[in-house]
């Protein structure tokens, strides 16, 4: 026989098929060859936690044409294996550099099979793909080719639990092999408890159940490949069945506390339904709960074993990151004295943990190469394990900023500010708080530099978020982490992620939407709120125009503030979108308009009258540079340009940088100024430096401090503002 399995797995099965009676067993690449009478098939196929096929080696031959192919296959005796009643279908798995197409090589089999039965019996069997009775199987290794039965009847990670439609990122073969090479054999028999707090849909909790029940993991499946068969012993199958049975009656009796945990109600429903086909609907015990809640669960210590998530986005990486942090902090504190097994897609990951891996294994889950790491987690004392290890002056930092931003908030009105920016150089975060109306908290992480020894980094952010989430007691989900560092290229426009989940805000009277996961910034730039309350007092009666408005949340603050009507350009229609509903919010209706040819203003449709709230979706710089020399453009009593530090969208024709660029785009701003209008020109980027020199001829004032609330009062200013005018007649 040859019994195949996932790569990684080849020695354990090498053990497990020989406790099962299997003699000459050898190792080879992607399973094992071993040789077993019909007892020890079928034992194999019933007990096997490991293999995902056991295949019954009829002929091996050297065949370099498919008619080589043809005439091998039909050497075979077939029909004295099954009957032409009985369906097949040909299997075919490997590479040959002479039989390139499998289809075509599955074909050559199944006519050789189809005219064997013919020229023995005059009748054929069908073919049936889906569902076969007897499944052929076909392996190509170069000019080799071997042909086997299927005793198994298809892959043994099929249970037979899992509910249908239901994906899982663990096939049920690799789960007990993690569970086998973390020691839950011995701990479950010594007792000991299992606890996932990142369970998924429940693979590994299940497995775990399976192996600690000496319950088959066959056992539930409804047919195998052998049982189609004309040797099939059902006399001898039915005692291997009644005796697993039997045993599974006895093991339940002993089952440890099992729990798995997950924070999507969802995915949990669907765990739940698969421990009920599995028949241990009420032997386990599963809790939609937060990371940072997960506890031992029974009386002595046991095994915590999860898989995290593997971050296939880049833009999950800051979560991964954040994850792996407090699943880390998790274990130190509440799990000392157990062993923890964490199986991960991103080794690299490992260090963010904080712990020290005794053992690691590699595995593959399908074609990713993964690693298995193990740790033996020393028991600490209940008061030194419940605070967080390190960070002590961070810790009162963050807690005498919350105290006294919170009662300046309180007072000021202030919903959406940032506690910590920073004030420790070696806790290089910034921490904002959202309320929506349950606290949000995003928190960036200033990339370290390279200088900074980069474990030190990792230390030091571990101790931040454990702080953090203590400090504030929140789940791991209303945590929404980032990794600020320097955008390059197209870097500035990618998304972070895929959530689309926008939460509600409210600033001045202004109710706005953010997003704390999909974008680096969330879609509301604290440090602005005095500029946007600002514009908002002044706004009344005026014409406002918001150029790179992002998600136009100063053009509602204007709106809000009685703007007589507004317009709004950005390049992104994502953002313009965000700026309508941002409008919309408030009950204002807004048009968006898409810029395509570069002549003039558009004049509005015929017969169509001026939106109040115009959203154009175009280049800045482009738009503002004809609108400035076109003599029909509106005039403006109130704009705002918040141009980016640097920016080189494929869209633009250009690239902009706002030191080079700044006197033409404050120029052309000027131009469409009414002669008592005010420009608000602000930028954030680090040493800039206006030139008053070439704008000497435009009334100037640097209007910064007045533009910082008490949560942004940390030199240096996160942005720098001038309150612009045309000088006057004698100015």
């Amino acid at each position: 026989m040859f019994l195949s399995c996932s790569r990684g797995l080849e020695p354990l099965l090498v053990q497990e098929a020989a406790a099962l009676g299997a003699t000459e067993v050898r190792e080879q690449n992607g399973g094992i060859a071993c040789r077993g009478d019909w007892s020890c098939a079928y034992r194999i196929c019933l007990w096997s936690r490991l293999a995902s096929r056991v295949l019954l080696q009829l002929a091996s031959a050297e065949t370099t044409t498919a008619e080589q192919l043809y005439a091998a296959s039909k050497e075979i005796d077939w029909p004295g294996w099954f009957s032409a009643s009985r369906s097949f279908a040909v299997e075919v798995a490997g590479h040959s550099s002479a039989l390139t197409h499998t289809h075509f090589a599955a074909l050559k089999v199944k006519d050789a099979i189809a005219d064997r039965f013919r020229d023995d019996h005059g009748r054929r069997p069908d073919v049936d793909a889906a569902e076969p009775d007897i499944p052929v199987h076909l392996h190509l290794n170069d000019a080799l080719s071997t042909l086997s039965l299927d005793l198994s009847g298809g892959s043994l990670h099929r249970r037979g639990y899992r509910a249908r439609g239901a994906a899982a990122p663990l096939k049920e073969t690799l789960a007990a092999a993690i569970l086998l090479r973390s020691g839950w054999s011995t701990i479950a028999q010594g007792g000991g408890a299992l606890v996932d707090p990142l369970c998924g849909s429940g693979t590994l909790v299940i497995e775990a159940a399976l192996i600690a029940g000496d319950v088959a993991p066959g056992l539930a499946r409804e047919r195998f490949g052998f049982q189609a068969l004309r040797n099939y012993e059902a006399a001898a199958w039915n005692t291997l069945v009644e005796d697993a049975r039997r045993r599974r009656t006895a093991g339940l009796e002993k089952l440890p506390p099992l729990l798995g945990q997950d924070n999507d109600s969802a995915t949990l429903r669907a765990a739940r339904r698969n421990a009920e086909l599995a028949g241990l609907g009420d032997r386990i015990t599963w809790s939609v709960a937060d990371l940072s809640t997960a506890r031992p669960h029974g009386e002595q210590p046991g095994l915590v074993v999860t898989n995290p998530p593997y971050g296939e986005r880049l833009g999950s990486e800051a979560e991964l990151i954040k994850l792996y942090s407090l699943l880390g902090v998790t274990l130190k504190q509440h799990f000392g004295g157990w062993r923890a097994a964490v199986f991960t897609g991103r080794p690299d990951l490992g260090p963010r943990l904080g712990l020290r891996a005794e053992k690691l294994y590699s595995f593959y889950n399908g074609d990713l190469p993964c690693k298995l790491l193990l740790f033996d987690i020393p028991a600490t004392d209940a008061a030194v394990a419940s605070a967080p290890a390190g960070g002590d002056d961070f810790a009162n930092r963050l807690r005498k900023n919350r105290k006294h931003l919170a009662k300046w908030a309180k007072r000021s009105g202030v919903s959406c500010y940032r506690i910590y920016d920073a004030d420790l150089p070696d806790y290089a975060v910034a921490v904002d708080l959202y309320p929506t109306p349950s606290t949000h908290l995003h928190v960036q992480e200033y990339a370290a530099p390279k200088t900074v020894d980069p474990f030190r980094a990792e230390r030091r952010l571990r101790e931040a978020l454990a702080v953090i989430q203590q400090e504030f007691e929140l789940p791991t989900s209303a945590i929404h982490f980032k990794i600020r560092k320097a955008q390059k290229g197209s870097e500035q426009y990618q998304r972070q992620d895929e959530r689309e989940h926008f939460l509600q805000v409210e600033e001045q009277g202004c109710r706005l939407w953010v997003n704390l996961d999909d974008y680096l910034d969330t879609g509301l730039f604290l440090d602005h709120r005095p500029l946007r309350r600002r514009i908002q007092a002044e706004a009344a009666g005026k014409r406002f125009l918001n150029l790179f408005c992002y998600t136009g949340t100063a053009t509602a603050h204007a709106a809000k503030g009685g703007a007589n009507g507004t317009v709004s350009v950005d390049l992104s229609a994502n953002y313009l979108d965000w700026a309508r509903r941002n409008l919309e919010l408030n009950g204002y209706s807004a048009q968006i308009e898409t810029r395509r040819r570069p002549e003039g203003p558009h004049p509005p449709r015929r017969g169509a009258a001026p939106a109040r709230h115009l959203l154009v979706q175009a280049d800045c710089l482009k738009w503002l540079a004809e609108q400035a020399a076109s003599p029909a453009a509106p005039r403006f009593d109130l704009i705002l340009c918040d141009p980016p530090t640097f920016s080189n969208s494929k869209r633009m024709e250009g690239v902009l940088d706002v030191q080079r660029d700044h006197v033409e785009l404050i120029r052309n701003c000027a131009r469409l100024l009414t002669p008592r209008g005010t420009l608000y020109f602000s930028t954030n980027r680090r040493r800039f430096k206006l030139d008053q020199d070439a704008l000497a001829d435009l009334q100037i004032a640097d209007i910064t401090p007045q533009t910082l609330d008490e949560d942004f009062k940390r030199p240096p200013p996160p942005h720098r503002c001038w309150m612009i005018s045309l000088r006057g007649p004698g100015q």
